[in-house]
Order: C-alpha cells, then structure tokens, then sequence
C-alpha cells in the first residue's frame, strides 16, 4: 500500500511532501509491530486459562529471573458461564460483557498481575475477543452476573442490541473460506452474534475496553478470530487506542504490540496479507513445517533458508509459535502439530523457533487433557486450581507448564544471549543433523537422524569450557549435563547421540559458562 500525495506545487517541495508523508505511512504500519519488551529479554508464553494472582507470582518467582519478556493471558473480559458441559475452555471467548471479570480473577487482581509483572520486567498481551458475542448456549449468565437476550441479540451490560450486529444473520459454510471473504467477515463464526465493527457504537465499546486495560498496563493484544473483521475497521479501531502507559516503564508514545490471529495457509479468500500493514499475525505455517521437520517427514538440512523463503511471513510481521491453544487440540487445522504429548521431537521444534532468528516466537504453557473440549483443572465448585510446583521446578495438579521445562527455559536464555545477531557457520550432514552460530555469542546442533552426531565443528564462541543448557544447569563451576571445550579456533567437539534424551546441544557466553580465557564468569 502506497499513499500518494496531490499538489499544486511542483518540485522539491512536493517532492519532500510525498518523501514525508511515505515516512509517516511506513511508521504507522510499524507502529503495532514493537513488543516493548523489557531490555535484553524476548519470548512471549501463553499462560492459558492461568488465574490473575498465579501469573502474577509466576512472574516474580520464575518468568522475571528466567528472562521472560511477555506472557499472553486468556480472555479478561466477562464471559458466559457453560455449566452443562463442565467449564470447557472455549467458554472464555463467548463474551458477555467487557466487565474485567472471568474465573482468572476480578478487575482488582487484574490490575494487581499486570503491575507486578511489568515490575519484573514481563508484558501482559491480552486475548481480546471482539468479533462476537456469544452464541445461544442453555445458560444465560456471565461470569460477572450479566445477563443476554440471546435471541434478540440484546447484551445489555455493554450494551448492545439488534443493531450493533451483521444484519440479517448469517452463517458461515466451510466453503465460504476459500471463496467468499464477504460471508467470513460479515456471517457467524459457529453461531457466535457477529458485531459489526461499521458501526460507531460498536467501535466506541471496543475501544473503551482495550484502553482500559492499555491504562491498566498491558503492553498488546492478540486480536482473536481477525481474519472475521474487514481490515478497514480494524484500522479505525486501532488508532483510537492510548498510548502505553509510561508510568509501567513503556517509553512515551509506545504504540500497543498487536498480533492477528490469521488462520492462512495459502488457499483461503482472505489473506494474511491484508492485515500485516495493521500489525504482526500468527503465522500459522510455522508450528505445521518445524512438526513435519521434528518428527523426521522432511529433512533438518532444508532448515537452512527458514524464513519468508518457506513461504512465510517477513520476520517483522510474524508471531512464531509450535502450536497454540487451537491447534493443539486440532482446531484451525492443527492436524500433526506437534504438543506437550511428544515431548523429545516437541522440545526440538521449540528449540529451532527459540534458537532462529525469524519472528517474535510465542510458547504454549498448558494443562493436561486428552478430552479437546475439556477445561483447565478446577475443583468441585468448578473454580481453577492453582498450579503447584514440585521439588524439581516443574508443575502438578493436572498442569503441563512447558515454559518451566529446562530445555524450553534454557532456550529462553539463549534467545537472549544471541540478541540481534544471525544465524552464521551452518553445518549440516546433508540430511538431519544440523548446527549453526548466532554471532560470536550462542551455538547449537541437533541431531534428528538414527546415528549419532559426533563431529568437531565450529561454534564461533570465545575458547574456554561451556555447560550445555539442553541436558543439564551449571551448579558450583560444573555442568550436571554434557561440557563442550571450545579451542582458540572456535572449534569443539560436539557429541548428540541418536537416542539421547534430548536431540540438541546448546551452549553460549552467558551464565552457563565455566571459564572464557581462564577467566572464571559468575554464577548469576
């Protein structure tokens, strides 16, 4: 999209007026792509279904420390409570209200979470629905008291009536995604009302709710089911958004992070594209090509030109991620997204996303389930249990918890140690064992063949002995894992065996390092 500007006057005036208002089009279309994560951190999880104080703990006991730079949260807004089929998880994207009341917590322990995880260092992007209301589910009460008239298309604690909807109703056919972009935007999403965001009432509420959590201090938003909304509303929307809150450490005039979810793998009537000049979007290409790459349906090797050469999204406009809360219960044409339930090729494909430079990666943190409908663990009187922490750090009481797996963690830290640089000194074995350089600051290999991975290859780190971060933390100047000897060359001795349990090494300058040039680095 280009802006050209109409004048009278000709010449180096008109000139710098078109050269002025170019620059001014292209920092608006960058304006919602900027996380603003903490200096030094990176890597958003999606805490899903979390209550406010658990995440608000987790940032100050383990996502703070760990380098965490942001968190997705579940849906805030009031939603209407399904008791008839036990509190399944998509209840929280049947809204009732824009009430900051859910089973996470109230307004109060929201506004609480979000201050004491900026304090830590870590943003709160928020899931924001607003697409649609509910459906005609047998109940009719939110999770704040609010009630609907289903039928009359009447939510009176917004309010919306008859009117602020896509008139007459509509609903959309399997066969509308591939043809018709009208009816996926202007029809019902699996009967769910559809607003109309036309219209100026509508705009107004949605506005109002997103920048009282902006003022609240939450860094973005995940805008739920976007590829639903035309592009030209969502625009209107967006520029009526506050600036970041200063006072929660954003800097003056920080425009809110912004990610479509864009469900487009090339055949569909409504392309990813069209919402890229407003933000980032999911790139849903990811999770299904590092699956197939993991699970050993297409060789490690073509791993070397990742990125927009795939076929993916430019890196600015991508929100990277495994799998998601759809996909890993074979929504959204998650079929083969690799999950928490394979965990050695799964901790791999987490492992490339963190370890590549492409896209802001995302990571699932779940619960466990086998039934896809099922909700997050809850007690007799279905309220969300808290998840506890065992003796080794990672979670009980039916949550899986991927973000506090070490190889994910570690990972984590790695993303940050290798900051900005590129990816440099590629090695492959023409087939699935694979390693390369991020600078001069962070290295890895991985192994997805039957055969171990013994080579002495280049890891461009300064000479000294480092602790591998996937098998093992650095405790008292040793590694409970592998140790890797780096040589005055760079060069190492790299050993990844065919059934380690683990298929990747990874080592960098941060503090997992024994010693660089005799020179001990500290235990922080």
């Amino acid at each position: 999209m280009v802006i050209y500007v109409v004048t009278e006057k000709t010449g180096f005036r008109g000139q710098l007026t078109l050269i002025f208002s170019v620059l001014a089009f292209a920092t608006l279309v960058t304006a919602y792509k900027n996380p603003y994560y903490a200096s030094g951190r990176s890597v958003n999880v999606h805490l899903f279904e979390w209550k406010w104080d658990d995440i608000a703990l987790e940032c100050e006991r383990f996502l703070g420390p760990r380098g965490f730079g942001g968190i997705q949260i579940s849906p805030p807004n009031e939603n209407v409570v399904i008791r008839a089929q036990n509190r399944p998880w998509w209840e929280r994207y049947q809204p009732m209200s824009y009430k900051l009341v859910t089973r996470s917590g109230n307004e109060r322990q929201f506004a609480d979470m979000v201050r004491r995880c900026n304090a830590v260092g870590v943003r709160i992007y928020v899931d924001a629905v607003i697409n649609h209301m509910t459906g005609e589910p047998p109940e009719n009460v939110g999770t704040g008291g609010s009630t609907a008239s289903f039928s009359d298309w009447h939510y009176p604690a917004v309010p919306y009536r008859r009117e602020h909807f896509n008139w007459p109703p509509c609903g959309i056919e399997g066969s509308d995604y591939a043809t018709n972009a009208w009816r996926v935007r202007n029809c019902e999403l699996v009967g769910l009302k559809d607003l109309d965001q036309s219209n100026e009432h509508v705009r107004q509420m949605i506005v109002n709710f997103m920048n009282e959590l902006i003022d609240l201090g939450v860094a973005g938003f995940r805008i739920d089911a976007a590829k639903h909304m035309w592009p030209s509303d969502l625009r209107i929307i967006y520029d009526r958004l506050h600036n970041l809150n200063s006072s929660h450490g954003f800097p003056q005039n920080a425009r809110p992070y912004i990610y479509h979810e864009v469900i487009d793998y090339g055949s569909e009537a409504i392309s990813r594209d069209e919402y890229t000049p407003l933000g980032a979007v999911t790139e849903f290409k990811v999770g299904i090509e590092l699956s197939n790459a993991f699970r050993g349906n297409n060789a490690l090797r073509w791993l070397s030109s990742w990125g927009p050469n795939w076929g993916l999204l430019q890196s600015g406009d991508a929100l990277t991620f495994v799998e998601n809360h759809d996909n890993e219960r074979g929504h959204g044409g998650g079929g083969g997204i690799l999950t928490y339930k394979e965990p050695r090729p799964y901790k791999g494909a987490i492992a490339f996303l963190l370890a590549h430079p492409y896209g802001e990666p995302q990571i699932m943190s779940s619960f466990s389930f086998w039934d896809s409908e099922v909700g997050p663990p809850m007690d007799s009187n279905q309220n969300i249990i808290s998840p506890s922490i065992n003796s080794d750090g990672t979670c009980g009481n039916g949550w899986v918890c991927q973000h506090r797996w070490r190889q994910i963690y570690a990972m984590v830290d790695f993303r940050n140690v290798a900051g900005n640089t590129g990816v440099n000194n590629w090695w492959d074995n023409g087939s699935n064992q694979i390693a390369f350089c991020r600078g001069n600051n962070a290295f890895i290999a991985f192994n997805g063949d039957y055969w171990d991975l013994n080579q002495t290859l280049q890891t461009c780190l300064p000479a000294g002995r480092y602790c591998d971060v996937i098998s093992g933390d650095k405790v008292n100047n040793s590694c409970r894992g592998k140790t890797v000897t780096v040589g005055n060359d760079g060069r190492a001795h790299i050993s990844v065996g065919a059934i380690d349990y683990d298929m990747m090494l990874a080592i960098h300058i941060g503090p997992q390092v024994i010693y660089v040039h005799n020179f001990y680095m500290n235990d922080s």
